[in-house]
């Protein structure tokens, strides 16, 4: 544990308090990609297997249930939950996320630490959530108006990941022999989609403005 790493962890954290309040407070989910939350919820239980198996900390097991649970409960929210359910953006959330699945379960099969369930599983999550923003991010692109918590959500997810390169980048010089190739490419590929993001939410602070991705 380093300071990056908390960082990230309580940014992704956030994200998920944000979009969480988003949706409970006003019920109503629309702006958000219930693919991206698809994604993400598969993301948390393949990657977490050893939840039950191998205790690392009370923090760390705290940090996965935390993560499994609010994934799924966003998800139960916009498919399931009477008033926010009518609000979902069905015609606009049209990215073909099973696509990400395939070619994240292919990666993960052709490269990965070890050959074991777990293993491959874990590479899986890696590749996956590296591309689960593409459907939030094509949907804030076709809505083209952002509401302010949904532009919230969507930066401190892109900053957790910062955090989490930050993280790698210390560990690497200050712990011997510290080399993880799959998450270093995943998450650098995963930062990098979120730059244009980046842009322009930095624009619209600046200017005091709504925020507005092209189309």
């Amino acid at each position: 544990m380093n300071i990056f790493r908390f960082a990230g962890d309580m940014t992704h954290l956030f994200s998920v308090i944000v979009l969480l309040l988003k949706i409970y407070a006003t019920k109503s989910c629309s702006g958000v990609s219930l693919k991206t939350q698809e994604l993400y919820a598969l993301v948390f239980v393949t990657r977490y297997l050893d939840l039950f198996t191998d205790f690392i900390s009370v923090y760390n097991t705290f940090m996965k249930i935390v993560f499994i649970l609010s994934s799924l409960a966003i998800v139960w929210y916009m498919r399931k939950h009477t008033l926010v359910r009518r609000t979902y953006d069905k015609e606009l959330d049209t990215f073909r996320h099973y696509i990400l699945v395939v070619v994240s379960f292919v990666l993960a099969l052709l490269f990965h630490d070890r050959l074991t369930t777990k293993e491959v599983f874990w590479a899986f999550s890696i590749y996956l959530e590296a591309v689960a923003i593409l459907p939030q991010l094509v949907l804030l692109q076709r809505s083209g108006n952002v509401d302010n918590l949904t532009g919230q959500y969507c930066l401190f997810l892109g900053a957790y990941r910062a955090f989490y390169v930050l993280n790698w980048i210390y560990r690497y010089f200050t712990e011997g022999h510290y080399f993880r190739l799959i998450p270093w490419i995943a998450g650098l590929v995963q930062t990098a989609l979120y730059a244009d993001f980046f842009y322009y939410y930095f624009l619209s602070w600046k200017n005091n403005a709504k925020l507005q991705l092209p189309a």
